[in-house]
């Protein structure tokens, strides 16, 4: 009885594990489950982002939503990721890397990859915001593309679907406007989605990350 107790409780654990992390063969973990904000964290105007159909769906007051979930305890260095995002139009969101959680504001810390492909902001999507900043449009409104980004020591890749629009290094001594950008630089930290504005409705899902060396 004492054995058949001891398996059962083993099993549980493996399966509560397996819910967090679902890892692939090939390394990708899975960061959403498609059905809840498990893992994930938000401050002011938590209701700018909620779950339908196996999306996160953004739209509301400013708001940035913080991976919170165990996988390398939310704190990666080198990866890569990569998630399926649409844009409404008008849009406009990011998703920051190497960030810190923050109640409210914009983040602080980490770098900021560019969601917009019909916003006012002619900074386009797949740039690393204010740091290579991309004016041409990759993809359109209405349509689902996959945001990639890798990051390796000093080296960022931003690719939309297959195509690469950044290819940045971050030089030893950076040059940063210090009042709002102190603290973009390559580091370690989480990942965050932005809701931007109320006019912006942006959806993303199947959010994966595979972490490198």
């Amino acid at each position: 009885m004492k054995k058949l107790f001891f398996f059962c409780i083993v099993c549980f654990s493996l399966m509560a594990f397996s819910t967090v992390i679902n890892t692939n063969e090939d390394g990708w973990i899975s960061l959403f489950d498609g059905k809840s904000l498990a893992g994930w964290k938000v401050g002011k105007n938590a209701a700018t982002f909620h779950v339908d159909s196996g999306m996160i769906i953004v739209h509301g007051n400013t708001a940035h939503l913080y991976y919170d979930g165990d996988a390398l305890q939310h704190n990666f260095k080198n990866f890569e990721f990569k998630a399926e995002v649409k844009t409404m139009p008008h849009a406009n969101s990011g998703i920051y890397f190497h960030t810190q959680y923050q109640e409210g504001g914009w983040p602080d810390h980490g770098y900021e990859v560019q969601v917009n492909n019909s916003h006012s902001d002619d900074v386009r999507t797949g740039s690393l915001y204010d740091v290579v900043d991309v004016k041409e449009r990759y993809v359109n409104d209405y349509e689902w593309f996959t945001e990639y980004i890798k990051v390796q020591d000093k080296r960022v890749i931003v690719k939309i679907n297959n195509t690469v629009v950044v290819d940045y290094t971050e030089p030893e001594h950076p040059l940063r406007d210090t009042a709002s950008h102190a603290f973009r630089y390559i580091s370690h930290g989480t990942f965050a989605l932005q809701g931007h504005d109320p006019g912006s409705i942006v959806y993303f899902k199947n959010i994966m990350v595979k972490p490198l060396p």
